[in-house]
């Protein structure tokens, strides 16, 4: 059953393609390689548990909630092209 003016399944396919970007920026976000034992911003020491549980590590616990804190979340634009959405 199509929504208002749009083709069988387009709303599904805009569901799909929102889920997709934001899996994508979550796995760019991912870190790789061998963690780091000191932070690359502070330089206190990075604890072995963090290192053994998150693969890759560049920053302590502290440094990384401030960058974490200092990025922008994902904006995802009006998909749904609702009559309303086309109003304003």
């Amino acid at each position: 059953m199509a929504v208002g003016w749009a083709r069988e399944g387009a709303v599904q396919e805009q569901i799909d393609a929102t889920i997709a970007d934001a899996v994508e920026l979550a796995r760019s976000r991912l870190t790789e390689g061998e963690s780091s034992i000191h932070c690359e911003e502070c330089e206190s020491m990075i604890p072995e548990a963090r290192r053994k549980a998150v693969p890759g590590v560049r920053l302590c616990v502290k440094c990384q909630s401030k960058v974490e804190k200092n990025q922008s979340s994902i904006s995802y634009f009006n998909r749904s092209g609702s009559k309303d959405s086309q109003l304003k």
